[in-house]
């Protein structure tokens, strides 16, 4: 589920959250020095300070932001004007003119970092496309680089002022975000857990849901039944953090040096990440991974809400950021000295009855939508099975066809011979004359001698077109079919 993978990296936007301050962090500002009593924090003394682990703010640009941040680090100009930069002119894009006047070394290295980052989004755009089916379409890179606002699409080469402008405004624009979209996303989380309970139960006889209906009842009476939990940022919950994890004197607590000694990256900020980090034993009041009861989801949203209360209360110029003045200035208050009582995740249901009314109606929608879908989609695979009965009886039908042409055409007689004269066929006609001569001589021959006498002369001697008639053939050269005339007329003028 996203909120799952979400939550593993929404402990690290810490060192890049709000307006340049993800700059202010890891650019412009030196260690503070801890000034502390040593005699009272000897355990302290002797620890190796370590460098501060690389976070991941959860954006999708996090490392090409990341490698910016570092490269402008080392240039020494840029981390001048970032000391003397006030925060309202860095949200108004003036510290990002000062990339002019950084080395050509730096320069040249954010050139080769934007060319890899246009590269990555194109090649996330192509592989998209791949996944969806369109390999023959072609790509407008520019048109779909447009949605990454972060860089300027239309110069793909060199890394300008615009670039970094684009860069702090889009990292601030879509860190400030990620708080409402967490919120929203963990109650998303809760009701659909509530969901499938539910529907869980409908599956269930009268029996089995009682049980199970007492198990679940059971489970939260559990998990309730916790210490009492400190009001984050209290006094007393940070004097719980001095004795039991710096192992010092209750007694001996003072603001700055428990600052100094949780500001682990020595930048002068207590960022969100050190401040869900001093949450870390009021949680485990609560949250046991072993427990069937405890669910480390809203472990980590029980942390994330507790920063973001010690930011509301404590964060006065809102850049998410708890620099050792305003921590100083929120000891001193009422609401540290004597908080109201910490109201727990399960105090507080993450959503309302109608939200989940409504959540449940959208569910409904969404599977009968999906039912129609299914359904459609069946029609259109059965209909394509019978378009393809079809082509197969076509084709059936087609190939007997074939046969049946293929038995004709060997079957079939030849014809007569022909004789070809100037291009047209002329019937041997005289062959047949000789022919017909010798029958009619083989006739006479057998005829009785008194049928012989019976004979007129002028049967006897009847002209040959007579006979041609009798027979059915052409009796003269214009009873010929045209173009044989001619051939006839040619044939007897023969010498």
């Amino acid at each position: 589920m996203r909120f799952r993978s979400n939550n593993k990296m929404c402990r690290g936007r810490a060192l890049v959250t709000g307006s340049v301050l993800l700059l202010v962090q890891l650019l412009c500002l030196e260690a503070v020095p801890i000034s502390m009593d040593k005699t009272k924090v000897k355990e302290v003394e002797g620890k190796k300070e370590e460098p501060p682990a690389s976070v991941d703010t959860g954006l999708h640009y996090d490392r090409y932001l990341r490698e910016v941040i570092d490269f402008l680090e080392k240039d020494q100009h840029f981390r001048e004007k970032l000391h003397n930069t006030d925060m309202e002119d860095i949200k108004q894009g003036k510290l990002a003119k000062e990339l002019d006047f950084v080395s050509h070394h730096v320069r040249t290295k954010l050139d080769e970092l934007k060319r890899q980052e246009v590269n990555r989004l194109r090649t996330l755009i192509k592989a998209k496309q791949d996944i969806e089916g369109g390999n023959d379409i072609a790509v407008d890179h520019q048109a779909l680089l447009k949605q990454f606002e972060y860089l300027n699409h239309m110069n793909p080469h060199t890394f300008e002022v615009e670039d970094l402008d684009r860069l702090i405004k889009s990292a601030t624009k879509d860190l400030e975000n990620y708080d409402k979209e967490r919120h929203d996303e963990f109650k998303r989380y809760e009701m659909t857990k509530e969901h499938d309970r539910r529907e869980h139960l409908k599956t269930l006889n009268e029996n089995e849901r009682q049980k199970e209906e007492e198990h679940y009842q059971e489970l939260k009476k559990k998990h309730a039944d916790h210490p009492k939990v400190n009001h984050p940022g209290s006094q007393n919950q940070l004097k719980e953090v001095w004795e039991e994890a710096d192992g010092l004197d209750p007694e001996d607590f003072d603001p700055k040096t428990f600052f100094n000694l949780h500001d682990t990256n020595g930048d002068g900020f207590f960022d969100e990440q050190e401040l869900e980090a001093l949450f870390t034993k009021e949680l485990e009041k609560i949250y046991d991974p072993t427990n069937e009861e405890d669910d480390m989801v809203e472990m980590e949203e029980e942390r994330l809400r507790m920063r973001e209360h010690v930011m509301n209360e404590v964060d006065s110029n809102k850049d998410r950021l708890v620099s050792l003045d305003e921590f100083l200035v929120a000891t001193k208050k009422k609401e540290f000295l004597e908080p109201d009582s910490w109201e727990t995740l399960e105090q507080n249901q993450a959503y309302t009855d109608e939200e989940m009314r409504e959540f449940e109606e959208h569910l409904a929608q969404q599977e009968q939508d999906l039912h129609m879908k299914a359904v459609d989609l069946q029609k259109q695979r059965d209909e394509l099975e019978r378009q393809q009965d079809q082509l197969n009886a076509q084709k059936v039908e087609l190939q007997q066809a074939v046969d049946h042409m293929e038995r004709l055409k060997s079957q079939k007689v030849e014809p007569p011979p022909e004789v070809h004269v100037e291009g047209n066929a002329l019937p041997e006609i005289h062959a047949f004359d000789d022919q017909l001569h010798h029958e009619q001589k083989a006739q006479q021959a057998h005829q009785p001698e008194h049928q012989a006498a019976h004979d007129t002369p002028q049967e006897h001697h009847k002209p040959p077109n007579q006979i041609l008639a009798q027979q059915g053939l052409p009796q003269t050269h214009q009873d010929l079919p045209p173009g044989h005339q001619e051939a006839a007329q040619g044939r007897n003028n023969v010498p």
